[in-house]
């Protein structure tokens, strides 16, 4: 074999195992070097910001926010790992090992299906808080919220264990040679996949939200025929009722966006023919995108974010009792 060819392997020493490293164009993959870079480092420091907001402030300790820590974290985990990952196997072959390989497919799936996990409980906890107001506070709290996000993420850990144990067990026989780490599901396991992770969670949202508008158009009527002469009672129930609402349509904003960002990730799967590599990377990193877009939108519905923010890059909570700071107004 001459040199050409030995420098295209992954592993040059093992001539007859090794994987061929793809062909690359030097400019174009700089390109996307720096463009994934900067979305990686955007995700990590804005959802680092959400993450210090919600547990450093008194006044964002809410069921509803915890809900939202939850997504943060695993947006946060989606730049910090996932995606400095992605980034190096562009272009390259990888160099770790099967048991890096099986480890980083298995962290993958785990916080991907948290983050479907994580929007289910936010349409729930958005369809208690439109569809029945008034009980709303004793049905959802605090507790009963850690709770379900510690048992959406435990089963995260095991749903994918379960459903991995094959490749996990013997990562190396999923692979043609040396230097892949590409897919590691089988046909079964795929379908059960989609269905769990996509096709059931994807209805359930849809449905949750769909019921969501509904009801929130209906209260929208009902405010706009109440009678000027309203109680003090009154008026601050409306105003309660207002304020679920607009939570109700920010975290509606997160939802389509967490649909839009999903949707092409699980196409391949659901058709039939095969997709181009193009579009299944293109699909990958649309999804690891939606952890970037949600505290974008945080950013320009919730004032109390962009606020938050500004207390910590001056370095205002470091000052004593900066956790009773009145962020929401």
């Amino acid at each position: 074999m001459d040199p050409q060819e030995e420098a295209e392997l992954c592993f040059p020493q093992l001539i007859n195992t090794s994987c061929k490293k793809p062909m690359q164009h030097r400019s174009e993959t700089t390109f996307i070097y720096i463009l994934f870079s900067c979305i990686s480092l955007v995700t990590v420091s804005l959802n680092l910001m959400v993450i210090i907001s919600i547990s450093h402030f008194r006044q964002l300790h809410t069921p509803t926010n915890h809900l939202l820590l939850s997504l943060a974290v695993s947006d946060f985990l989606v730049g910090f790992l996932l995606m400095p990952v992605r980034i190096r196997l562009m272009g390259n072959c990888w160099l770790w090992g099967s048991f890096m390989c099986a480890l980083f497919r298995y962290t993958s799936f785990i916080i991907t299906s948290s983050s479907v996990g994580n929007v289910i409980l936010i349409s729930i906890d958005r369809y208690v808080a439109i569809n029945d107001p008034l009980s709303y506070p004793t049905k959802v709290t605090q507790k009963r919220v850690q709770f379900c996000v510690c048992l959406c993420w435990a089963c995260c850990v095991i749903y994918n264990g379960a459903i991995l144990s094959d490749f996990l067990k013997r990562p190396q026989t999923f692979y043609s040679c040396y230097g892949e780490c590409g897919n590691v599901l089988t046909y079964v396991s795929g379908v059960v996949d989609v269905i769990i992770t996509f096709i059931f969670p994807i209805t359930l949202i849809i449905v949750l939200y769909m019921r969501v508008f509904v009801v929130a158009v209906t209260q929208a009527r009902a405010m706009r025929s109440q009678i000027a002469a309203v109680s003090v009672q009154g008026s601050v129930g409306l105003a309660a009722m207002k304020s679920e609402r607009k939570a109700a349509k920010t975290l509606g904003v997160v939802v389509v966006v967490f649909l839009m960002c999903f949707c092409p990730y699980f196409y391949p799967s659901l058709v039939t023919q095969e997709t181009s590599t193009t579009f299944s990377a293109f699909g990958l990193w649309l999804l690891y995108c939606n952890s970037c877009f949600n505290p974008l939108i945080y950013a320009y519905f919730y004032p109390w974010f962009r606020k938050s923010i500004k207390l910590i890059v001056t370095l205002q909570i470091l000052h004593r009792d900066s956790c009773d700071a009145n962020v929401l107004q």
